[in-house]
């Protein structure tokens, strides 16, 4: 089973790589963008074939290790 994660930071958490992409498209020309914001993707292929078991142990993951949760959030989709 494929599943992907996105991981965000939590709003109000300072983003200096998100400031320093929103200026680089400012300075390329991209002037309608107001605002941008960094963050990862986790993909992970499981042999888990039950999908509540899938996201149970990927959101054990993210806990553990993959997010920052004092500062990041997650989101897990399953993909296949």
């Amino acid at each position: 089973m494929k599943v992907r994660v996105t991981i965000t930071l939590k709003a109000g958490v300072l983003d200096p790589q998100g400031k320093a992409i929103e200026g680089a498209l400012k300075g390329l020309g991209f002037a309608g963008v107001e605002a941008a914001r960094q963050g990862k993707i986790v993909d992970l292929v499981l042999a888990e074939t039950d999908v509540a078991k899938a996201k149970a142990a990927v959101a054990d993951m993210c806990e553990k290790l993959l997010a920052n949760t004092v500062i990041e959030n997650y989101h897990i989709d399953i993909l296949g």
